[in-house]
């Protein structure tokens, strides 16, 4: 990967929907447009209290915003900062991609040399 597109890779970020609990919980989220802690434990095979944990990590990764809703907390996906993700994954993989180009033409040419 180039530095440019190192320094865009926000590993916070990246740390937080890194894990396959918080992926789902974006998209349960994204489908209801908001829901707390409470109401995604019931689509979760996960306790309420760990819900709320892993809804702090998206919060402080910037993911989702909290809004209070009587004694829970309302949360919605913030939707710039997961476009922002999406680039950053579209931007690795574009990296990787020429990464393997370069190692196919390097593979091609020693087997190149060796038939010669």
């Amino acid at each position: 990967m180039s530095t440019a597109a190192a320094e865009t890779v926000d590993d916070d970020l990246w740390s937080a929907i890194g894990d396959p609990t918080r992926r789902r919980m974006l998209d349960l989220l994204l489908i209801e447009g908001a829901g707390t802690a409470t109401t995604l434990s019931r689509d979760l095979p996960v306790t309420r209290q760990a819900v709320a944990k892993h809804l702090g990590v998206l919060d402080r990764a910037g993911l989702v915003r909290a809004t209070p809703a009587g004694r829970e907390k309302r949360y919605q996906v913030d939707e710039a900062q997961l476009a922002r993700a999406v680039a950053q994954l579209a931007s690795v993989g574009s990296a990787w991609d020429a990464r393997l180009q370069r190692i196919k033409r390097i593979a091609e040419a020693i087997q190149r040399t060796q038939q010669d």
